[in-house]
């Protein structure tokens, strides 16, 4: 126990010794370092030191640099002010000066003004008065001389213009030799009425009533089967011996109508056989529809035109327009426009085939959408016709410009021959309304006695009081009916209007 208080005794005094060792060694070092550390501080401090004063002697130098120019803007700013203030007060001067020179002016402007007033006054009171002994001497108030004075100017104006008009018309009359063709040229452009196809059925007789039940088959078989088939309505109803067909197509009802009759011949009504006669029927319609063209270019007398063309122009056999044939309706037309052209020096030929060829779209506006005139200009253009005909053709009825005499008298020729007596027929109901506004249009000007409708609704006839219209007025009645009819009727070809005044001198002798 001993040797270990011992042992540690002096492992302690061994350390101690160890410590002052090792202090005495290191002392000197840590007393150099200290040494250079606040003398490097001590550097480092005055270094600063002299930074700083070097910062703040320019900040002086710039704030004082900042104070001097501050000063200089401000002292500026006073002088502006300054000057701005001497004009503020010389403006404020010369508006006072302005002010009492406009209430002076005023002042003479109100004196002016009461004495124009008061000479206004007393030129009203000598208007007065003159007025009053005007209408003494005259026997007439203000507005009766006024109303005398209207009317006899109104007069005069009417008397001149139906004057005029007759003179230019006389002069017209004059040199119509030489103004031939422009006058025909414009006085031919008439639009005809709007094509529709009224015929829309067709009738098949049969030999009995009997067999319209053979037609309609077993629960409806056969009619089905037809009407499939055919595409088109079989109408069967109470008409004796009669079934009808209905389309809007005039092919396939001429087809369907075939194919019925040689059914009804046959007696063999069954879906097979239907079928069969039908195509037979169709074959047959179409060898008929390419000799109806090749028949209608011939006698038109237009040669060159493409197969397709001449098929297209063949269905227009199977089409009317309020009962006109429209095959005949162009081959009728190019003969017109052939004698037009050649009286205007227009192309013939070109004249020829636009009228033949202009209806070619009503063959085909049931299977496209558009018009007509548009849907045959471009089909035609499709077969290499020659441009000034496919605007013949698409400008029959002005949905596009114009653009050649050919094409003006091709419009002329279709609306000739669709406006000739006979070529059209109108129902009943058309007709009665047209003759019915033509009389009333008449019967609303002034001065009418009757009017009366002649030559079904071509002619007007226009009986006027004698004592209302003078022979000038006439004239120019019969131009604003005319006008009038123009702008507020539709109708093919013209209208005559006849203005007749008849004045009767009756005497007695005793």
């Amino acid at each position: 126990m001993e040797l270990w208080i011992g042992l540690i005794i002096g492992l302690l005094v061994g350390a101690i010794v160890a410590a002052l060792i090792m202090r005495s060694i290191m002392q000197p070092k840590v007393d150099a370092v200290v040494a250079a550390t606040e003398a490097e501080l001590a550097e480092k401090r005055t270094a600063t030191e002299r930074e700083v004063e070097t910062i703040l002697r320019t900040s002086r130098e710039e704030a004082q640099e900042i104070r001097t120019e501050a000063e200089k803007a401000i002292e500026r700013r006073y002088q502006d002010l300054a000057r701005a203030e001497e004009r503020v007060d010389r403006r404020s001067a010369n508006q006072d000066s302005q002010a009492s020179k406009l209430e002076l002016r005023e002042q003479v402007l109100n004196k002016r003004q009461s004495k124009l007033d008061k000479r206004q006054n007393e030129l009203a009171d000598l208007e007065t008065i003159h007025r009053q002994k005007l209408e003494e001497i005259a026997a007439m108030t203000t507005d009766e001389a006024r109303a005398v004075l209207l009317q006899q100017v109104e007069r005069e104006a009417q008397q001149d213009m139906a004057r005029a008009m007759r003179e230019i018309d006389a002069r017209a009359k004059e040199t119509a030799e030489v103004q031939a063709r422009r006058i025909i040229a414009l006085a031919i452009q008439r639009l005809a009425s709007d094509q529709v196809a009224e015929m829309v059925v067709s009738t098949v007789p049969l030999p009995s009533d009997e067999m319209k039940g053979r037609i309609i088959g077993r629960n409806g078989r056969n009619i089905r089967a037809f009407e499939q088939a055919a595409g088109v309505d079989i109408i069967v109803d109470d008409t004796p011996e009669a079934v009808t067909v209905s389309s809007f197509d005039p092919v396939r009802r001429e087809v369907a109508r075939r194919a019925l009759a040689k059914l009804i011949v046959d007696g063999r009504i069954h879906p097979a056989r239907i079928e069969k006669l039908i195509s037979d029927a169709t074959e047959e319609v179409q060898r008929d529809i390419k000799e109806a063209g090749e028949h209608a270019a011939y006698e038109a007398n237009v040669h060159g035109l493409h197969p397709e063309i001449l098929k297209t122009l063949g269905r227009l056999k199977y089409r009317t327009s309020y009962g006109q044939n429209q095959l005949n309706h162009a081959v009728e037309a190019s003969h017109i426009a052939a004698m037009l052209a050649a009286e205007l020096g227009a192309n013939i030929e070109t004249a020829k085939m636009g009228a033949l060829l202009h209806d070619l779209g009503k063959a085909m506006d049931h299977d496209q959408e558009g018009t007509h005139a548009q849907i045959g200009a471009d089909f035609a253009k499709r077969f290499k016709i020659p441009a000034v005909v496919v605007n013949a053709i698409a400008s029959h009825h002005h949905e596009v410009e114009q653009e050649t005499l050919e094409a003006i008298i091709v419009e002329a020729a279709d609306a000739i021959s669709g406006a000739r007596p006979g070529a059209r027929r109108e129902n009943l109901e058309n007709y009665i309304k047209r003759v019915r506004t033509l009389e009333e249009i008449a019967t609303s000007f002034p001065g009418v006695e009757s009017a009366y409708a002649l030559q079904a609704g071509r002619e007007i006839r226009i009986l006027v009081k004698p004592n209302q219209i003078d022979d000038l007025a006439a004239v120019r009645l019969s131009k604003e009916i005319s006008k009038n009819i123009e702008d507020s009727m539709q109708y093919p070809g013209q209208i005559q209007v006849t203005v007749i005044r008849e004045t009767r001198a009756v005497g007695f002798a005793k």
